[in-house]
């Protein structure tokens, strides 16, 4: 027993301080545990009572190393952990956060924001083509408002994209409530339906198109592209998404959001058969889980990773890769290693009920083709038998919407903004714009996997009992609940974590604000974001 004790010691010193403590040192712990023995001991007793106590704590971990692991990141990084966890030591309240209810959303224009320009006095007209599923397509609307903003132009109703993996040929019109869009932002952008006819018969040349860098700030948007809006004035920017800078001016951001939460308000019927779900799913339960799952087959495909399917599912998800030439070639192990995989039907709800979610939990599944179908979907519906879909909620009033992807993601939107958990198994678009916006109304509980600690986990769950995978999975998943200190202001996407747009309820709201951009500009490479997808393959997530 001494010997364990003088092991676990030494362990925990070695984690504290960083460095492996001199044999000296070691041997000085030794001897005092072993109530002073007068005879040295041999350094081969030594080592062999080490790893007869490692053996004995592995027959009842299942698996001490991440156990050990756990802990030693624990004790390194304290203060971080403690951080995360709201100084609440206790259990997490899996269905709402405490924490949130000193927060709400705040992006009211400032008294110092001027007024739009108007139409005459624009610098010209903006017409933005938007790209990918319909969360995409909303970030690209919402910054397209900011842009329209700084280069003092006329923005024209955005257009859709009719040719993405879906092709939905659903307009603006479809989707969102036009006239409100219109409306709300007169203040803040001057917005039109279309070019007027009579300035583009006068026009000598057709729009200039034009393609801007990935999240670029609005100083390259005045010095490359403001000179060709005023000589051409007609300029389309094309395949419109994630165009804009994370960290600009504080009232942008604000502008940012009064477009995003507020201004793109969907149409009538999709707002009504949307609640109409909600009412449905309230009147079988008090609370409900809505569970985001991204299966379909070019999403699993795109990611490179293996979901054990066998020779079968290898060779389906290969020969849709081929849709993609410029992809590169992918390590399954290593993707699902570092956490780039989507979890799986039957993961995320393993996840779940490791949190404490009971099997009579109402869960609503918002998904487009699940890979794999029904048998993919069984060991989720039996983990959680209350399964409900769009599909089995709304029969024949869904019918209108079912050729068009981008409504149903609509309807889907509604309820799991409107559910009392969201729940994700990946990283994706509508993933990213659901937590902004949960953030943004008094961060609802939002639970995102942290797939790269769960992967192990689901990994070895089968050599460790349930109370010890339980206990884990509650240990890696804190961070990862939609908590308000969860993510610091300028990591990540700003859609993700609307930071300026949020306010404390103590004292002034305005002045109580989480903190504002400044400074944020300068942030070196280093703590670029860890969460959100880089580069073009955005345009695959919905």
């Amino acid at each position: 027993m001494g010997g364990a004790k003088a092991w676990m010691f030494s362990v925990v010193s070695l984690n504290l301080n960083g460095s492996v403590l001199s044999n000296k040192h070691v041997c000085w712990r030794w001897r005092s545990s072993a109530a002073q023995q007068s005879k040295p001991i041999s350094w081969s007793l030594v080592f062999g009572l080490m790893l007869f106590s490692l053996g004995i704590v592995s027959l009842f971990t299942g698996h001490v190393v991440s156990d050990l692991d756990w802990y030693s990141r624990r004790l390194v990084k304290q203060k971080l952990y403690f951080k995360l966890d709201g100084s609440n030591k206790g259990p997490i309240d899996i269905w709402k956060s405490e924490n949130g209810k000193s927060f709400y959303g705040c992006s009211k224009r400032s008294r110092k924001f001027p007024h739009a320009v108007r139409e005459r006095s624009s610098n010209g007209y903006l017409l933005i083509a938007a790209s990918g599923g319909l969360n995409q397509q909303r970030t690209g609307i919402s910054d397209a408002v900011v842009v329209a903003r700084v280069l003092n132009a006329t923005l024209v109703v955005p257009e859709l994209d009719h040719n993405s993996y879906w092709k939905d040929n659903s307009d603006f019109v479809n989707i969102f409530d036009v006239n409100w869009f219109i409306s709300y932002l007169v203040k803040d952008v001057t917005i039109v339906k279309k070019v007027p006819d009579k300035f583009m018969r006068s026009m000598e040349k057709n729009p200039y198109s034009m393609r801007v860098p990935r999240k670029s700030p609005p100083e390259y948007y005045l010095d490359q592209v403001l000179p060709i809006l005023k000589r051409r004035r007609v300029l389309q920017l094309t395949k419109f998404d994630y165009r804009l800078a994370n960290n600009i001016d504080e009232e942008l951001q604000k502008l940012r959001c009064r477009a995003n939460f507020h201004a793109l308000r969907f149409t009538k019927p999709i707002q009504e058969l949307g609640q109409k779900l909600v009412l449905r799913m309230r009147e079988m339960a008090i609370r409900f889980i809505a569970v985001h799952l991204r299966f379909e087959p070019d999403m699993l495909a795109f990611s490179g990773c293996y979901f054990g399917g066998g020779d079968k599912e290898r060779y389906e998800l290969a020969e849709i890769r081929k849709r993609w030439e410029t992809l590169p070639d992918l390590d399954a192990d290593g993707e699902r290693s570092r956490g780039k995989c989507p979890l799986t039907p039957h993961e995320v709800g393993l996840m779940l009920r490791a949190l404490g979610f009971a099997n009579d939990t109402y869960i609503y599944v918002a998904s487009g083709e699940i890979y794999g179908g029904e048998e993919t979907l069984r060991p989720l519906r039996d983990l959680f038998p209350n399964f409900y879909t769009k599909e089995k909620l709304a029969n024949e009033e869904l019918k209108p919407f079912l050729p068009f992807s981008s409504r149903l993601a609509a309807i889907d939107y509604i309820v799991c903004d409107e559910s009392d958990v969201f729940v994700t198994n990946n990283n994706g678009n509508m993933a990213r714009i659901l937590a902004g916006r949960r953030r943004y109304m008094g961060h609802k509980r939002t639970i995102r996997p942290n797939a790269k600690r769960l992967s192990s986990l689901f990994m070895e769950r089968d050599k460790m009992d349930w109370d010890t995978f339980a206990r884990k999975v509650k240990a890696v998943q804190r961070g990862y609940m939609g908590e308000p200190d969860e993510m610091r202001p300028g990591r990540g996407e700003f859609h993700e974590y609307p930071y300026s747009c949020i306010c404390k309820k103590n004292g002034d709201p305005e002045s109580e604000q989480v903190r504002g951009n400044q400074g944020l500009k300068n942030r070196s490479k280093e703590e670029e974001p860890v969460l959100g997808a880089k580069g073009d393959e955005q345009v695959f997530l919905i």
